[in-house]
């Protein structure tokens, strides 16, 4: 039999062809979770890629490397999407292929600068639908995962969102993104300025989307959006929000586009649109336009 065969012998079964997927997922971010609490507190090797503001070290591309070999031996007709092998020119394509979606080290920028809000993402797509999430912050070794139709859970604590309708007592969650140029900064502002305007209780920024993402899910903020995120910040947390009960749309109000690098995600409905009606769009160019 072809490895391609075995691989959906599960699925064809009536078995559960994913849970074996996510187990590997679990003990892949531990692992890559151990690497990066290590190299935190050594001296690194500093590149940037879009932006001065955009950095990558020795360790992001190491441990991408560590994951997705493991991965490909142990699935080796899977599809991958890496953050770092994208940036290297690997085609970014969401197919209906298995698919992978890795960020090893979400919060660089936090991870360069020994910040300890950092964590490795790894998500799992089929059929172009999110089946599992995974996200290992690396210095709390708190575990968040998501299995569709299954439920969210940190440490195997079930998750539930923030349940917050009123904008008066909601935390916001965002984060900068990696552009920095003057139209940019002036839109960012003035989405902060419109919220703080509509007095939401505060708004804040802690580097790292996934992490913030997993804390929306854990009910500890009420609401998040940005502009110029990637599918790699994005694809296990949206199955962690949705599976603690959350909503993660496009930031124009409609379905989430994963390739879009935009989102807006919450505990509510409510919450949801109150944010699509006040910020203003900053465009990114799509990921699978590169």
């Amino acid at each position: 039999m072809k490895p391609c065969e075995e691989e959906g012998l599960g699925a064809a079964a009536g078995g559960d062809p994913w849970k074996e997927c996510m187990e590997v997922a679990v003990q892949l971010a531990r692992r890559a979770g151990q690497i990066i609490k290590k190299a935190l507190t050594e001296e690194k090797q500093v590149s940037t890629k879009t932006s001065a503001a955009d950095l990558v070290t020795e360790t992001d591309n190491f441990v991408e490397n560590v994951i997705i070999s493991a991965l490909k031996e142990k699935f080796p007709c899977h599809r991958f999407i890496g953050e770092e092998s994208t940036a290297a020119g690997s085609k970014c394509v969401l197919t209906d292929n298995p698919t992978w979606i890795i960020d090893p080290i979400d919060g660089t920028c936090n991870f360069v600068h020994r910040f300890p809000t950092v964590a490795v993402s790894i998500g799992f797509a089929v059929n172009q639908e999110l089946e599992f999430g995974v996200i290992y912050h690396c210095t709390e070794e708190q575990l968040y995962t998501g299995r569709r139709g299954q439920g969210a859970f940190c440490n195997e604590k079930r998750l539930q969102v923030s349940k917050e309708t009123d904008k008066s007592k909601a935390l916001i969650l965002t984060e900068i993104g990696p552009k920095r140029d003057p139209e940019t900064l002036k839109l960012f502002l003035g989405n902060m300025e419109s919220l703080l305007k509509a007095q939401v209780h505060g708004i804040r920024v802690i580097g790292s989307a996934t992490l913030a993402l997993c804390h929306l899910a854990s009910g500890a903020a009420d609401a998040y959006y940005q502009f110029g995120l990637h599918c790699w910040d994005l694809a296990a947390a949206t199955v962690i929000i949705r599976e603690a009960g959350g909503i993660v749309i496009d930031t124009s109000g409609g379905p989430l586009d994963l390739m879009s690098c935009r989102v807006i995600a919450a505990g509510t409905k409510e919450m949801a649109m109150f944010l699509a009606q006040e910020i203003q769009t900053i465009h990114y160019r799509r990921d699978d336009e590169n």
